[in-house]
C-alpha cells in the first residue's frame, strides 16, 4: 500500500527508452510485486526492496489442466442437471424412458471424465515429485 505522503508528488519526470529497453523493464515489474510501473521505478531509483514473484512451472501446468477439466465437469454436471430436472417433470410423459436412456449415457460420460480426472492428477503429482 501506498503511503499518505505519496498524494503529495507533483514533479513529473519523463523518460523515453527503445522498444527493447521498455520491454525488459516492463517484464521486470510484471515478475515483481508491485501494482504500479512508477512503484517498480521508484523503488528501483530509491534502493528500496522489490519482492519478486518466482512461478513454478510443474504447477503452472497442473493448474491449466485442473482449470480445464473443472470447465468440462461442470459442463458436464450442468447438462446432467437439466436431464434430471426434465425427468421430473416427464414422469407420465412417454419420452420419460428416452430420458431415463440419455442420462444413463450423461452419466457414463461424468464416470469417465472423473476417471480423467483422477489419471492426469496422478500423472502430474508423479511427475511435479520426481522434478
Amino acid at each position: 500500500m501506498m503511503k499518505k505522503e505519496d498524494s503529495n508528488r507533483t514533479r513529473i519526470v519523463g523518460l523515453r527508452f527503445t522498444p527493447e529497453e521498455y520491454a525488459k523493464i516492463e517484464r521486470k515489474w510484471k515478475a515483481s510485486t508491485c501494482q504500479k510501473l512508477s512503484e517498480y521505478v521508484r523503488r528501483i531509483l530509491f534502493n528500496k526492496a522489490i519482492t519478486t514473484n518466482y512461478r513454478n512451472q510443474s504447477v503452472d501446468e497442473f493448474m491449466a489442466e485442473m482449470i480445464r477439466l473443472r470447465a468440462e465437469l461442470n459442463a458436464i454436471g450442468s447438462n446432467f442437471n437439466q436431464a434430471v430436472k426434465k425427468l421430473h417433470t416427464l414422469y407420465q410423459i412417454p419420452e420419460f424412458k428416452e430420458w431415463i436412456i440419455s442420462s444413463e449415457l450423461e452419466r457414463k460420460i461424468l464416470l469417465n471424465k472423473i476417471e480423467e480426472i483422477k489419471k492426469n492428477i496422478q500423472k502430474i503429482a508423479e511427475k511435479w515429485l520426481l522434478s
